[in-house]
């Protein structure tokens, strides 16, 4: 008779495609982790080089691995495949150019069971695969008063879901959670940056959420980062436009989430809008514009998401052949060096000779 097997505890899900020359090290760092009661689901997406046979050969001598060779479809299909067979009791994400701490799934399992999380985020460096430096991530957007401990970031702190890096694979989630709220990641063909959406869903499901100030993993920054792609300008959209659907289809009063998510879009269009050019740029400028005229128009943003001198950028974009919106803007940069307010830390705040902190409003919550 065979016996039953054992869930693990964690399932760790690698992307693969064409990544024979980082793959090893990312593999090396996954296999010799501290937590050795793991799942390792090394997904190929249709690579031309050796990275199957690199995966293969790893899966030889550890029975962790689970193989899964298809055809390329994209990020969104392999990641929802990989999701598809994790058995652990959490699911986290390793990419195949990144590497890990060998304490970092050990660290995020035992922060997970002991608080009873939902998710645990942890933090990351840039490392720069030219220079051989590493620096910083940004800002996760997380106030004081809640830095480890358990808290729902829609009700308590949800700057933190439009803020920062999407870092998905700095966090362990729960994979029942995962599975109940049906949080999968965009599957359209060739869509992009599905990181932002997949962010954006599971920290509107998490009711338990938990910070951990520590670096567990590396981010490799090269000339083949996706997020250097400029050639699909309207992927962002697509993205927010999924989460929007799933949203509608599978969370109950998803109107409240509204000023929320369309606060994310607003970060995220911002991003591309800066990162684009020319008629690309004048394209995608058009859309942002069309959009948020009609958010606004149907009351659905919240002002105190955003700080003054945005906000009235905001305005320009939606009317640009308003005088009145151009001139206060430029009137709210002339006067920053003496009064400003910043979005941070779970509030609005509003400076005196940026400094003198005037007023502090705690900023509302989606289910307020």
């Amino acid at each position: 008779m065979m016996s039953e097997k054992i869930q693990p505890k964690v399932s760790i899900l690698v992307p693969c495609y064409n990544v024979e020359k980082y793959l090893p090290e990312c593999l090396d760092s996954i296999v010799n982790q501290t937590l050795k009661d793991i799942e390792i689901i090394c997904i190929n997406d249709g690579s031309k080089d050796s990275t199957l046979e690199i995966i293969k050969k790893y899966a030889k001598k550890d029975k962790r691995f689970v193989v899964i060779d298809k055809e390329n479809e994209g990020y969104g299909k392999s990641m929802n495949r990989g999701l598809d067979v994790a058995s652990g009791e959490y699911v986290g994400i390793v990419e195949s150019d990144d590497w890990v701490e060998p304490d970092a799934f050990e660290t995020l399992y035992n922060t997970a069971r002991k608080n009873r999380a939902d998710m645990v985020k942890a933090d990351f460096v840039f490392f720069d695969n030219d220079t051989k430096k590493e620096s910083p991530s940004w800002p996760i957007g997380i106030s004081d008063d809640l830095k480890q401990k358990v808290f729902c970031p829609t009700e308590q702190n949800p700057e933190i879901i439009w803020s920062g890096h999407p870092s998905i694979w700095t966090c362990l989630y729960s994979n029942k959670m995962l599975h109940d709220k049906n949080v999968r990641f965009a599957s359209t063909p060739g869509a992009s940056f599905q990181d932002m959406g997949f962010k954006q869903k599971t920290f509107i499901v998490t009711k338990r959420f938990y910070y951990l100030p520590q670096v567990v993993l590396h981010y490799r920054k090269h000339a083949n980062n996706s997020d250097k792609n400029n050639g699909k300008i309207f992927a962002v959209s697509d993205a927010h436009d999924d989460t929007d659907k799933w949203l509608t289809e599978n969370i109950q009063n998803s109107h409240k989430f509204k000023k929320l998510v369309n606060q994310c879009r607003f970060a995220n269009y911002m991003w591309n809008l800066y990162r684009l050019s020319g008629q690309a740029r004048k394209d995608f400028r058009k859309r942002f514009a069309s959009e948020y005229k009609k958010y606004y128009t149907a009351h659905e943003l919240e002002k105190n998401y955003f700080d003054d001198k945005t906000w009235w950028k905001l305005m320009c974009i939606i009317h640009p052949y308003n005088p009145i919106y151009l001139i206060l803007h430029a009137l709210i940069g002339f006067i920053s060096p003496i009064y400003k307010t910043r979005v941070c830390d779970g509030y609005k705040i509003y400076y005196l000779f940026n400094k003198t902190v005037i007023k502090k409003v705690k900023l509302p919550g989606a289910q307020a």
